[in-house]
């Protein structure tokens, strides 16, 4: 029987061993699957300790194994989502976490990983007020999925710009590949905007853009070369704006909450954002835990999208770890 192995994403963890029970029923332990946690326990991260590359890959039955490529567990090894966890501040504001657990080829737990989804903060400590078995999917498909904010214009089949919280299921949306499709679904929600949510800023004229576009960190910007001016070897490329940040021209939002808003087509298309050209929503073994039931029922006879590369190259952020990355890009784009 093959395996379909889905290009390796890599998430940021910390061993369970660096954030610790310090005080509480578990004094001393590290951070476990959510059954044996203790709601009230309170736990600090170890001092000097750093987040490590877990790379895997989603399978097409919605598990996950390591890929080759990781920093940290046993390639091929497979990973659960154990649970999704809440942690207070004691300035009262909460933190999302996710628990994962690599386990062995005897069903046996080798490692266990916690993902944080906002900062953990050195000397701070973290109160376990919640614990849930079931959230853990759709929180870990909710940072995966590309997302807009409130009042991106979308560039409309006719050539209109449409604010994104406007459009309707049926609009016919211009997009790059196969001009004009319509919408077949439009998600919305709601999120504090820290860690992995906190949206990137790509402040006008960046990129060519005609005002700010405000996106999720994994949203990816499509960038056409005409001169190959980062080395990619590819001239269609894909750059997550995460990967963009510079503090100046493109910069992390963080504070207070923020209104995501999800366009999803029949197939993974290149749409038109203030004017960039960017992705819509990708469904993958990943991402399908972030959509409605209903929705899901009605998608269970179509095919899945194309791949994440499906578009271009997914440029990786050693090609862009330079202070002119930026202006390369759009030099390239214009020559």
């Amino acid at each position: 029987m093959s395996i379909h192995l889905s290009q390796a994403q890599s998430i940021p963890v910390y061993r369970a061993n660096a954030f610790r029970v310090s005080d509480g029923a578990n004094f001393g332990d590290g951070i476990s699957v959510c059954d044996d946690l203790i709601p009230d326990d309170i736990y600090t991260l170890k001092t000097g300790a750093a987040r490590e590359r877990l790379s895997i890959h989603a399978l097409k039955d919605g598990t996950f194994t390591i890929a080759d490529n990781t920093e940290i567990g046993e390639p091929g090894a497979m990973v659960h989502l154990d649970g999704a966890l809440i942690l207070m501040s004691p300035a009262g504001q909460n933190t999302d976490a996710i628990v994962l657990v690599e386990v062995d080829q005897d069903g046996d737990i080798a490692a266990i990983y916690l993902l944080p989804l906002a900062p953990l903060i050195e000397k701070t400590d973290y109160t376990l007020v919640g614990t849930d078995h079931d959230a853990a999917r759709q929180k870990f498909a909710q940072v995966a999925c590309v997302s807009f904010t409130r009042g991106t214009h979308i560039t409309m089949a006719s050539g209109a710009q449409i604010p994104i919280e406007d459009l309707q299921i049926g609009d016919r949306v211009l997009t790059r590949d196969e001009g004009a499709q319509q919408v077949r679904w439009i998600g919305q929600s709601t999120v504090r905007a820290t860690g992995d949510f906190a949206p990137i800023v790509v402040t006008a004229g960046t990129l060519n853009n005609s005002n700010d576009l405000t996106v999720s960190p994994d949203h990816r910007l499509f960038v056409y070369q005409r001169s190959d001016q980062i080395g990619a070897g590819q001239s269609e490329l894909l750059v997550k704006a995460r990967h963009l940040v510079n503090g100046e021209s493109v910069h992390v939002q963080s504070g207070g909450f923020v209104d995501y808003f999800q366009i999803l087509f029949d197939s993974h298309h290149i749409i038109y954002a203030e004017g960039i050209a960017a992705e819509s929503m990708l469904v993958d073994p990943r991402t399908r835990p972030a959509l409605p039931p209903e929705l899901l029922e009605k998608l269970s006879g179509m095919p899945e999208h194309a791949g994440r590369d499906s578009h271009g190259l997914d440029v990786q952020k050693a090609l862009l770890d330079r202070p002119d990355a930026i202006q390369l890009l759009r030099r390239a784009s214009m020559e």
